[in-house]
C-alpha cells in the first residue's frame, strides 16, 4: 500500500498541510487520519467513489465543517475550526459541489459576491475582466439570470465567483458533475490555464479519474473516509488497481467468465 505523506522537495515548504484529518457527522466517522499536502502552484486531484469523505474534505478545509481531530496547516498557521469566511480570507476558496449559484442575481451580481472580502476596486475590476477573458460566455450573459445559465455556464460562473476572492488555493468540488464529456474537458482546460496563468494552487476532488489524473501532479485516492493510495499522477495512471477501479481496467473474471470485482478485496500497491 502507498500511503499518503506529507513529504515536499527539499526547501520546499507545503501551502497546504493536512494532518491526521478526522472528521465525523454525530457517531458516523466520514473520514479518518488523512494527510495530504499542496505546495505552491501545484494542482492536486483527490480521487473516490461516492461516499468515500471527498466532500466532507475539502467542507472541513473550508471551515463548513468542523473537524474532530488532527491539523489544517495553511502556509504553516494552523487553521481548523475558523470560520468558513476567515478561511476564505486567509486565500482557500471553495467551489462546491451542484455550483450553488444564485439563480435571480444577474451573471455579473454572482461575480461581484466572490469579491465581497476585497476593498482593491481596481484589482476587482483587473480580476473580473481576466474571468470575463477565460468565459467568454459569462461576458455574452452578463445582464442574464445566473438561474437561466447551462450546467456548463454555471460551472464556469461558480469557478469565476470563487476566482474573484483572489484565492491562493482553488479548490474544486467535482466540476464535471452533470457535464457533457466536451464541457468537462473545457472546465479542466480553463482551470489549469488559470493555474498557468496565476499560479493558483488547484485542489480537485472528482469522480472522473482519467481526467483528473491528465491535469493534475499528483493524487490521493480515498476510500470510506481514508487515503488508501497517494502518488505522481503519472505514476497513479499507471497501476493496475487503479486502472482496474477507476480508468476501465478489466476485473478478475471466474471460470465461469463473470466478473467478480465486488467479491473480491483490493489490495492498494
Amino acid at each position: 500500500m502507498t500511503m499518503a505523506t506529507n513529504m515536499t522537495p527539499s526547501g520546499q515548504e507545503p501551502l497546504l498541510d493536512v494532518r491526521n484529518l478526522e472528521t465525523w457527522y454525530g457517531p458516523i466517522a466520514a473520514m479518518q487520519g488523512v494527510n495530504l499536502s499542496v505546495r505552491k502552484g501545484q494542482m492536486v486531484a483527490v480521487l473516490g467513489a461516492n461516499g468515500a469523505g471527498k466532500t466532507t474534505l475539502l467542507n472541513t478545509l473550508a471551515g463548513v465543517v468542523d473537524p474532530f481531530k488532527g491539523e489544517v496547516l495553511w502556509q504553516g498557521e494552523r487553521i481548523h475550526g475558523l470560520d468558513a469566511d476567515a478561511v476564505c480570507r486567509r486565500g482557500l476558496v471553495l467551489v462546491p459541489e451542484g455550483r450553488q449559484i444564485y439563480p435571480f442575481l444577474s451573471v455579473r451580481d454572482n461575480l461581484a459576491m466572490g469579491a465581497f472580502t476585497r476593498k482593491d476596486e481596481a484589482g476587482v475590476r483587473e480580476d473580473l475582466a481576466r474571468v470575463l477573458g477565460w468565459f467568454p460566455r459569462l461576458r455574452e450573459r452578463e445582464q442574464q439570470h445566473a438561474g437561466l445559465l447551462s450546467g456548463g455556464e454555471q460551472q464556469m460562473l461558480a469557478i469565476g465567483r470563487a476566482y474573484l476572492a483572489r484565492p491562493q488555493l482553488l479548490m474544486l468540488d467535482e466540476p464535471s458533475l452533470g457535464l457533457s464529456p466536451l464541457l468537462t474537458k473545457e472546465i479542466f482546460a480553463i482551470v489549469s490555464r488559470i493555474r498557468s496563468e496565476t499560479g493558483t494552487a488547484i485542489l480537485v476532488v472528482e469522480q472522473n479519474a482519467a481526467i483528473a489524473l491528465a491535469h493534475a501532479d499528483d493524487g490521493y485516492i480515498m476510500e470510506l473516509g481514508r487515503i488508501v493510495a497517494a502518488d505522481s499522477c503519472a505514476a497513479l495512471s499507471q497501476k493496475a488497481d487503479v486502472r482496474e477501479a477507476y480508468l476501465g481496467g478489466h476485473a478478475v473474471q471466474t471460470a465461469s467468465g463473470t466478473a467478480q470485482r465486488w467479491k473480491r478485496r483490493r489490495t492498494w500497491r
